[in-house]
């Protein structure tokens, strides 16, 4: 007769360990699959992907630097804008050599991001389905942001003349613009799924998946201006580090 403790007897207990640790390892493949189908996903609407840090305990980061500025949301490789691809192989090999690494798709190559602060992308986000405007796909990240995915800006000859620089936003400026930012050449953003540092399950998701076509930035920049300017700056998370350029 096996002895028992607590009221179970230590049979059970030990069938209950094992269940439990099948279930876990159950619901690890789960989610281990599902995080390589969504990373399928955007490189197959054209987002080129590379590897980044992922969380380490506490708010830490699992790259090798002390003190990192901006734990989990950096990539791994200095060589990040020419090891970016959509290649599904190479995304695949990644994803199952690195389970915990999250990953940045680079802006300005096929395509832009405009990132604003949460509310005011909610409010933007409202305003444009009701208008019936292509919205594209949109992610919001758990530190207070909605990114906004288009197509890229490109490299047009008149740039200088018509662009707005004071929105164009680098990994390395991320504190200087609070509000509006646009990702384009030389800039990156995570992309789902993403995990964020801290306490609780925090995330970058999909709010509208990378199945939706890219639009064009232009026509979506008066609602997420005019959003952006009924949520001042002081209202976003300024907890959230700026992103460098290399990690």
């Amino acid at each position: 007769m096996s002895a028992t403790f607590g009221g179970r007897s230590g049979r059970q207990g030990k069938l209950s360990r094992w269940l439990l640790g099948r279930r876990s390892k159950e619901t690890a493949a789960a989610d281990e699959q599902g995080r390589e189908t969504l990373l399928l996903a955007a490189a197959a609407a054209g987002l080129p992907l590379a590897p980044a840090a992922h969380p380490a305990p506490g708010y830490g980061c699992s790259c090798d630097r002390v003190g990192c500025p901006t734990p989990a949301r950096h990539p791994v490789s200095f060589a990040w804008q020419t090891q970016s691809t959509t290649d599904r192989a190479q995304i695949e090999r990644w994803a199952r050599h690195q389970p915990r690494a999250n990953f940045i798709t680079a802006t300005g190559m096929t395509h832009d991001v405009l990132d604003v602060p949460l509310e005011a992308g909610r409010q933007a986000l409202e305003r444009l389905l009701a208008d019936g405007v292509e919205t594209g796909p949109v992610a919001e990240s758990d530190d207070g942001r909605m990114l906004f995915f288009t197509l890229t800006r490109g490299t047009p000859d008149d740039e200088d003349e018509w662009w707005p620089c004071e929105l164009d936003c680098r990994p390395e400026t991320m504190d200087e613009h609070p509000g509006l930012r646009w990702h384009c050449r030389g800039s990156y953003v995570l992309v789902p799924p993403a995990r964020l540092p801290g306490d609780g399950d925090r995330r970058v998701h999909w709010v509208r998946g990378p199945e939706h076509a890219l639009p064009d930035p232009l026509s979506l920049l008066e609602a997420l201006t005019d959003a952006c300017a009924r949520h001042p700056a002081e209202e976003t998370d300024r907890t959230a580090p700026a992103w460098p350029s290399r990690g």
